[in-house]
């Protein structure tokens, strides 16, 4: 099952995408947030969704996060083995843990803001884990029990921020707009292998990432396994696994992203987003 979200920021209701039609289900529940997980909801939703019964809903409206502000976005760093080389780092002996703030939360095809003073920022497509029960101390072999689907994440990255300016990387990942999340959560059911997928990013249409999860240093299962063991991975929660090579930084010279850019960017099996990009503007 996909899950989406759509109609004007702030005002999304829940739906569905079924054999590419679109279908609002906001008369069986409220909205895909964590006590939708935590209750079973999503069984629920499976069982008694009738298409005949529902509203069908605009293929031009837009979509909005598939997730409700999750109640945090965890991040797994250089997760890839192709892009800690061209990073010119290490491979990690552990998970590179991090965290992004939940405001910079948008839609699949909303616009990337540039932010004020940026003149690094960057791209990266990432395969998302949605969480679907609270997870404690849970063990690998255990682990995707505990995830309800995944979905599309552009980790937008402001470098100099990110390494630059000294401290911790969330300064340079949290920035308004540098999350966008979709078009659609896909049900776990529906991924046979989250460690094979396909995924890639283009820049005004020249493909700059092309990659798989089969790169992956640690797993799916190891990461959620991971982070369980120093927090509760709560229903809702959003594990980014890291981007594959052929990130902005990397390339001699870095190249980054200006206003006009458009990004496209999409993960096998979990659908394609696009943005375009913007120079920062004082609100009036």
């Amino acid at each position: 099952m996909k899950l989406i979200r759509f109609g004007q920021p702030g005002f999304e209701k829940p739906g569905i995408e079924l054999n590419g039609t679109r279908y609002d289900v906001s008369h069986l529940i409220r909205d895909y947030e964590e006590q939708f997980f935590a209750n079973g909801e999503l069984q629920k939703l499976k069982s008694t969704f009738e298409s005949a019964t529902a509203n069908q809903v605009s293929p031009d409206i837009r979509l909005g996060e598939p997730i409700k502000r999750p109640g945090k976005i965890i991040c797994i760093g250089l997760n890839y083995r192709k892009h800690a080389e061209e990073s010119g780092m290490e491979c990690p002996k552990e998970p590179v843990v991090f965290f992004k703030a939940t405001s910079a939360i948008i839609g699949p095809n909303d616009d990337i803001v540039i932010p004020k003073n940026s003149k690094k920022t960057d791209w990266e497509v990432e395969l998302a884990v949605v969480i679907g029960k609270r997870a404690n101390y849970i063990s690998e072999e255990d682990a995707l029990d505990y995830v309800a689907g995944y979905l599309v994440h552009n980790d937008v990255s402001e470098r100099e921020f990110q390494i630059e300016k000294g401290g911790q990387w969330v300064k340079g990942k949290s920035c308004d707009t540098f999350a966008p999340l979709g078009p659609y959560l896909v049900t776990k059911d529906e991924i046979s292998d989250p460690n094979n997928l396909k995924l890639w990013l283009k820049v005004n249409g020249n493909k700059v990432q092309d990659g798989s999860t089969n790169d992956f240093i640690f797993k799916v299962q190891h990461v959620v396994s991971y982070l369980s063991q120093f927090m509760s991975l709560m229903p809702g929660d959003v594990i980014s696994t890291g981007t594959p090579h052929g990130v902005g930084l990397g390339f001699d010279p870095p190249v980054f992203l200006k206003d006009g850019d458009v990004v496209e960017l999409g993960v096998e099996g979990l659908g394609v987003a696009k943005q375009h990009v913007k120079n920062w503007a004082p609100t009036t």
